[in-house]
């Protein structure tokens, strides 16, 4: 089992696949770490040398922000956006929709489940 930027990747899976388990590479990412360190996108992770990991690694300490580091800087502008009271720091602060969704009807996901309101049945 290959240890990536503290994330166990999966070792049956081909290389390409495996890196996205980190939070923060999608497809392109782990397309473009793939083509800098030479390796091919179609072998598998247990394939995988050490010193071709190692350079997986090193490549994604220099060029990626992931994981910790990441979440850190989101949870940081959210709150950014929070403490200057702007429209989408509200939202953020009321946990609606940010992003101008309707909230008439759906936006269940954020608004959480609904709520009866009581002498509403006939």
């Amino acid at each position: 089992m290959a240890r990536i930027a503290g994330v166990n990747i999966p070792t049956n899976k081909r290389v390409l696949i495996a890196l996205q388990y980190i939070h923060g590479i999608g497809s392109r990412s782990a397309q473009d770490i793939l083509n800098k360190v030479g390796i091919d996108q179609s072998r598998r992770v247990n394939e995988l040398t050490d010193a071709e990991v190692l350079q997986i690694r090193e490549t994604i300490d220099r060029d990626f922000t992931v994981e910790g580091d990441l979440r850190r800087e989101t949870s940081m502008n959210i709150k950014r956006l929070m403490d200057l009271a702007c429209y989408r720091g509200l939202r953020h602060r009321k946990g609606l929709p940010v992003r101008g969704q309707r909230t008439h009807t759906n936006a269940r996901t954020r608004k959480g489940p609904a709520k009866p309101i009581a002498g509403k049945k006939k």
